[in-house]
């Protein structure tokens, strides 16, 4: 847009993955290219965090080569979808959202279905993180076609290797974590590990995962929704408040480093 306009191009970033409305990242990593010689990291550095305090801050600021993409050149990237339980049941809150009712067509692997459907999708469920834990870990080290876990995709990345990703770790634990008022709340937390991640494959996942557990499913449930037709067929989004891109990685994954270690 900036090109077409005749403007400079050299402010456009380039991030290292997507976050959607609501989304929290702890450590994004982006670049942008300049052709000025006399700016010092250290002042790009200021720049931004006097920009949009409170909001955005930099973490450290370092020159790289041309050929480094923030995107590309990542090797993995970590997520922690973490939200409070009450009694051991959750809200799905995908009921009416927008992200749901915003496409009523249906494609190949149909998005969605009309807006009456979606809202009879509200449902509280009660279900165990240890069967969240063990449908998730299936997963574990297999690259597989994430297409029914995604949304919003394209048309043309609906089949094929751009849908694969490779999950180096998909774990689930409880945890208590104290509020504001010196009490202490229980909280699932889920933690996510590949190589990428398709749009709102993690918020997919983990509405599934939930469903299903409640459910009673086998071990391999989500394994058997990789084979459907429908993305119906997986849950819609959990709300994106919950979710933090934690990190992202430009060296081979460390299978020992987990927020949630393996049993």
């Amino acid at each position: 847009m900036l090109r077409d306009k005749g403007l400079p191009v050299e402010g456009c970033a380039v991030v290292a993955g997507r976050t959607d409305k609501g989304v929290t990242a702890l450590q994004q990593v982006c670049s942008f290219y300049t052709w000025r010689k006399d700016v010092k990291p250290r002042e790009v550095e200021d720049a931004i965090n006097s920009a949009a305090p409170g909001k955005l801050r930099i973490i450290s600021v370092s020159e790289v080569s041309r050929a480094f993409h923030p995107n590309f050149s990542a090797k993995w990237r970590r997520y922690l979808y973490i939200f409070p339980l009450t009694d051991g049941d959750y809200m799905d809150q995908s009921g009416g959202n927008e992200d749901f009712s915003a496409n009523n067509g249906c494609s190949s692997v149909r998005d969605c279905a009309n807006k009456d459907e979606l809202e009879s999708e509200q449902k509280s469920y009660v279900f165990s993180v240890r069967k969240v834990n063990r449908l998730l870990r299936q997963l574990e080290g297999k690259l597989l076609s994430y297409k029914m876990f995604a949304r919003d995709t394209k048309a043309s990345r609906n089949e094929g290797p751009p849908t694969e990703c490779f999950l180096y770790h998909a774990r689930a634990m409880e945890t208590r974590l104290s509020t504001d008022y010196n009490e202490e709340t229980r909280f699932m937390c889920v933690e996510l590990v590949a190589n990428r991640f398709l749009r709102k494959m993690v918020r997919v996942l983990v509405a599934t995962s939930i469903r299903e557990a409640a459910a009673g499913a086998e071990d391999d449930a989500l394994l058997q929704l990789m084979n459907a037709t429908c993305r119906r067929a997986t849950a819609p989004p959990a709300p994106p408040d919950g979710l933090c891109l934690v990190d992202v990685g430009y060296t081979e994954f460390d299978d020992t480093r987990f927020f949630i270690h393996k049993e």
